[in-house]
C-alpha cells in the first residue's frame, strides 16, 4: 500500500494512528517533531506525508513549506484546528488535503488511496500549448514562457484536467472527482489549488489571462 511518515506530537494520537495505518497495510513511521520529520523524508522518502499543524518548534506550515522546497510528495494535514482560516492557510503552504481531527481511519486511508491512484497523470499528448504556457503531460513539465515552472503533483493534475477541456467550464465537483478522486469532498481544496497555480502561471495572478473563474460555476483554461 506505499509508505506514510506521520509528524504528530502527541504520542497517543500518533501510536494509534500509525498502528490503524499500519492494520490498512501501509508501512508508517511516526515521528513527533518537524524536524525529525524532515530528516526522515531526506533520508528515506515517504510516498505520503501527514502532518499536524500545532508542533513543538517549527510549525506545521513551515514543516510543510520546507517539505514543498525540494519535493513533490503528497502531504495531509490532519489538524483540530477546523477554522477556514487554519484549512486555508495549510493548502496555501502546500498541502494537497486537509482533515480534521478527530481522524476516522477509513477516511484517512481512503482519502490516501485516492492521492495514491492520481499520483500519476495519463498522458494523451505531448504538448498543450496556451499561449506562453507550455503543458506537457507525457514528460510531467510546464513552462511559461520557456521556463520551466515548479508545481506539484496535484497542480499538475489539475492542471492537465483543465487543459484536456480548453475552453470548457468545469465546477469544482468535477474537479474534486477528476483531480482528488473524491465523490464528495470541500471545494476550498480547489478555489487554494487553482489560487497557487495562477501565482506560477499567470503575470498577474489577481487578473489571469488564462486560468479564469467563471462566477457560479466554476473554472476554465483558456487559450
Amino acid at each position: 500500500m506505499g509508505t506514510v511518515l506521520l509528524i504528530e506530537d502527541d504520542d497517543r494520537i500518533r501510536l494509534s494512528l500509525a498502528m490503524a495505518l499500519e492494520d490498512e497495510g501501509y508501512t508508517a513511521h511516526a515521528v513527533a517533531t518537524a524536524e525529525e520529520g524532515l530528516a526522515a523524508q531526506r533520508r528515506q522518502p515517504a510516498d505520503t506525508v501527514l502532518v499536524d499543524l500545532m508542533l513543538p518548534g517549527m510549525d506545521g506550515f513551515q514543516c510543510i513549506r520546507e517539505l514543498r522546497r525540494d519535493d513533490d510528495v503528497p502531504i495531509v494535514v490532519i489538524s483540530a484546528r477546523d477554522d477556514t482560516h487554519d484549512i486555508v492557510a495549510g493548502l496555501e503552504a502546500g498541502a494537497d488535503d486537509y482533515i480534521v481531527k478527530p481522524v476516522a481511519v477509513k477516511e484517512l486511508a481512503a482519502r490516501l488511496r485516492a492521492l495514491r491512484r492520481r499520483s500519476r497523470v495519463e498522458p494523451q499528448i505531448s504538448t498543450i500549448t496556451f499561449g506562453e504556457l507550455d503543458i506537457r503531460p507525457e514528460a510531467g513539465e510546464v513552462l511559461c514562457g520557456g521556463r520551466p515552472v515548479a508545481v506539484t503533483r496535484t497542480e499538475f493534475r489539475l492542471l492537465c484536467e483543465l487543459a484536456g477541456h480548453p475552453g470548457q467550464v468545469m465546477s469544482r465537483q468535477q474537479l474534486l472527482q477528476r483531480v482528488w478522486g473524491y465523490e464528495v469532498g470541500d471545494e476550498r481544496l480547489v478555489d487554494v489549488h487553482v489560487g497557487r497555480l495562477r501565482q506560477k502561471i499567470e503575470p498577474d495572478s489577481g487578473n489571469p489571462r488564462h486560468l479564469v473563474t467563471v462566477r457560479g460555476l466554476g473554472y476554465k483554461l483558456r487559450r
